[in-house]
């Protein structure tokens, strides 16, 4: 019986159908863009769409790209186990599509760039410039690791499919559509995902309200379950999830995902017009509202269908990233097709970070290194280098999903890698652009005194993670479960281990419940705070230094 624990159904045929369906047309759509485009082999066509793509398609582009798998997976679970205060990020939305439209956009548009680091060679110098894309290099390939091993993982120990055999046709499929289609391919491909990942929380939803009775009885048990209790007031910046540290912490971790990272800033910038390339951004916006929305749904949908009887309390599951894939399992399994229609909609997130990760790596690594140094390639050359390229990095993410098995809670991870990297080269950014008297040794000490603070509070806190008092993981029952395994489990903390559930070390050391403690969402503030603060004051001291690139 739904709800009461136990095994769940597995893959049907109809499911590997729909799945397999939705690769293959995933693929499809690169074969298409190459075919379509096999005489405009340049290379500003390869990257950036010949500069010549429509605001609606690069914004559900810019919103899948990082609503991914781990979106479908991950934000499902935070509202189980934590209600809808992850609701309040539709605020930094709002506040980072404005930011980025009417302060960034402009000057990447008009500067008529490739790699979103050549400005600050322009603005500093050509060691920054190297700098700065090997930190976006050395994160993206982390992340986009993290993106394909999670929900891999995740529905692997749900659904049966091959682990290993995922991630390899995963991999295999992204290197396919973006070393023959390029970016459009990518933009394109997308644009499937995004509607498909909709798709699959809708499915949920539906399901969901038929057997509880109605939405209204979902949203009352998540009332009566304290999920709903979104505003906190605390200042205290330890606490992880609160309406400051999502307000605050939340809109310059953002800012710094959309306004500087490569990947999305390819995107506005294949724009044909500087007016699509702002309104992809609102757009855009648009599209995180009603992404984040589904996702959190869904998730308050899971805690009205197991409020008596959690599954991860049960044993049913073994990490909290597996609770959706279960939940799917355990509803729609009576639909063949829909739990396919699922999985597809989890692995379509992770084709489109993937796929727009090997892109934009591919852009910075050929304008940032390849091109100062060769710079007399042939067209025919660069095609080759691109496609080159595109079968590295594809490789390279791959590879990095190893690593990316140490990492937990799957949602908090992939945020704070962004924070710790993305924060100080936002405060590298902002001292170029707002402050004229910066030169290029306070920038890169700035930058180096930011990096080193936000990796030291980052990697402590994974090391030491916050206690439940900081947490605030929300009360779950299994007095409803038909059977309950007696063991003893206990709820891992975020950013623990999905394995070992005692990973907290016996003893704490001082600035284990202070400064590792600091919410996650803070990371990226610190960085940039940081690192414009140290660099101002490093300017002042060794003299000033005027540009124009502002």
């Amino acid at each position: 019986m739904v709800g009461t624990g136990g095994p769940v159904a597995t893959f049907s045929v109809w499911d590997y159908v729909v799945f397999a369906g939705t690769i293959v047309g995933a693929a499809g759509i690169g074969l298409f863009q190459a075919i379509r485009g096999r005489k405009e082999t340049s290379s500003d066509e390869f990257l950036l769409g010949g500069r010549q793509m429509t605001a609606v398609p690069v914004a559900m582009s810019l919103t899948a790209s990082f609503m991914s798998g781990i979106t479908v997976i991950g934000t499902p679970a935070e509202a189980y186990r934590f209600g809808a205060a992850f609701w309040l990020f539709g605020f930094s939305y709002a506040i980072m599509s404005a930011v980025t439209a009417e302060i960034f956009v402009p000057l990447f548009y008009r500067l008529g760039i490739t790699s979103a680091y050549e400005y600050l060679e322009m603005r500093f110098s050509r060691p920054i410039r190297i700098i700065g894309t090997s930190m976006y290099i050395v994160q993206t390939a982390l992340y986009t690791g993290l993106v394909i091993y999670a929900p891999a993982l995740a529905l692997n120990q749900i659904t049966g499919l091959n682990l290993w055999g995922v991630l390899v046709a995963t991999g295999a499929v992204c290197i396919l559509y973006c070393t023959l289609g390029g970016l459009k391919a990518v933009i394109w491909t997308d644009v499937l995902q995004m509607v498909i990942m909709l798709a699959g929380f809708a499915a949920v939803i539906a399901r969901g309200a038929v057997l509880q009775g109605g939405l209204t009885k979902i949203w009352e048990d998540a009332q009566q379950g304290g999920r709903l209790k979104a505003f906190d007031f605390d200042p205290d910046p330890l606490k992880r999830h609160t309406f400051w540290t999502i307000i605050i912490g939340g809109s310059v971790m953002w800012v710094s995902i959309y306004s500087i990272n490569q990947s999305q800033v390819q995107r506005y910038i294949s724009c044909k017009t500087l007016g699509h390339a702002k309104m992809s951004l609102y757009v855009n916006m648009v599209g995180l509202w009603v992404t984040v929305s589904l996702a959190m749904f869904s998730g308050l949908t899971m805690y009205s269908i197991y409020k008596s009887c959690d599954p991860l309390t049960n044993a049913d599951i073994s990490t909290p990233d597996q609770l959706l894939p279960y939940l799917v399992m355990d509803i729609l399994a009576v639909y063949p097709g829909v739990p396919g229609l699922f999985v597809a909609a989890a692995y379509s997130g992770t084709l489109s970070t993937v796929s727009s990760s090997i892109n934009a790596l591919v852009a910075v690594t050929v304008e940032d290194f390849i091109l100062p140094v060769c710079k007399n390639l042939t067209q025919k050359q660069m095609t080759w280098m691109n496609m080159g390229l595109s079968v590295f990095f594809g490789a390279l993410c791959i590879g990095m999903a190893g690593v990316a098995s140490l990492m937990g809670s799957i949602l908090q991870a992939a945020l704070s890698i962004f924070g710790m990297i993305s924060g100080p080269l936002l405060g590298l950014y902002l001292l170029g652009m707002l402050f004229r008297t910066t030169n290029s040794i306070g920038g890169l000490l700035g930058m180096i005194i930011g990096l080193v603070l936000t990796l030291w509070v980052g990697i402590g806190g994974q090391i030491y993670p916050p206690t439940d008092e900081m947490t605030n993981p929300l009360l779950l029952s299994t007095i409803g479960c038909n059977t309950t395994t007696s063991q003893n489990y206990t709820t891992t903390a975020p950013w623990t281990s999905p394995v070992t559930l005692t990973s907290q070390p016996d003893v704490r050391p001082p600035l284990a419940d202070s400064w590792y403690s600091l919410s996650y969402l803070y990371f990226s503030l610190l960085g940039t705070v940081t690192t414009v603060v140290s660099g101002l004051l490093v300017s002042i001291v060794t003299g000033e230094t005027y540009n124009l690139y502002f």
